[in-house]
């Protein structure tokens, strides 16, 4: 055999090894992998479940001719309190106007005279009901506050069933990976921490030296057996 084949046979045979040794180890402590993966895994369920209410989103769209520099103070009455009041009082809720404000967003479409006015609720039907009622009162009241009427309804406030939150398992599969690798991860740190020698192998790693033979360990049980065979021995006079 070649040197440049027996160097290939050797490092075969240590990546055999080496294989064979992590294996061994991961089986060894497979359960602490099991456990851990099924808390971090039970853990994300938890979470996945307990999320917060689902939430509805709705839309109205206005025009409103002005330019963008005054646009942007008409926004700003129209999550103004005295617009939320009204707003509230007229769909009979029990929020205060701040509230109300915080549920609103209001945007520009594409810098043009459209605005629109979004809600976002956990009852679809309210959203709808506080998007199109916050246009009307603004129309109503924005004459009052300054001197302004240039505002046309576009588009009214739809009811969506469709929640912008829905619950999916991503959660789920990240926290199983996760728990995955930290079982894997925690098996090799307490290997590492361990000194017991577990193999001949190991021995010979340590000593440098060929293991020739090995002694059985003794039990009480297997002194016991053995003192009870010499006896047997030395009463047939075999001894």
């Amino acid at each position: 055999m070649s040197h440049k084949i027996y160097v290939m046979v050797e490092r075969d045979m240590a990546k055999d090894i080496n294989l064979r040794e992590l294996f061994m180890i991961l089986k060894k402590r497979f359960w602490m992998i099991i456990f851990i993966t099924l808390v971090a895994t039970g853990a994300g369920y938890f979470q996945n479940n307990t999320q917060l209410d689902l939430l509805y989103q709705s839309s109205s769209r206005i025009i409103v001719g002005a330019n963008a520099e005054y646009m942007k103070t008409l926004m700003v009455i129209m999550r103004d309190p005295v617009i939320m009041e009204k707003v509230g009082q007229k769909l009979e809720l029990n929020r205060s106007p701040e509230r109300l404000a915080g549920q609103i967003s209001i945007d520009s479409i594409d810098n043009s005279q459209v605005l629109r006015i979004t809600v976002i609720d956990t009852d679809p039907v309210i959203a709808a009901d506080i998007a199109n009622a916050t246009v009307s009162v603004f129309k109503a009241e924005i004459g009052n506050i300054v001197d302004f009427n240039d505002v046309s309804y576009l588009s009214d406030a739809k009811v969506n069933q469709n929640p912008i939150n829905s619950k999916d398992n991503r959660i789920i599969y990240i926290t199983f990976i996760i728990g995955l690798m930290i079982g894997i991860g925690f098996v090799f740190l307490l290997h590492s921490l361990d000194d017991t020698v577990n193999s001949l192998r190991e021995i010979e790693e340590l000593v440098g030296v060929p293991v020739l033979g090995t002694v059985s360990k003794m039990t009480k049980k297997n002194i016991n057996k053995k003192k009870q065979k010499q006896f047997e021995l030395e009463y047939r006079g075999e001894i």
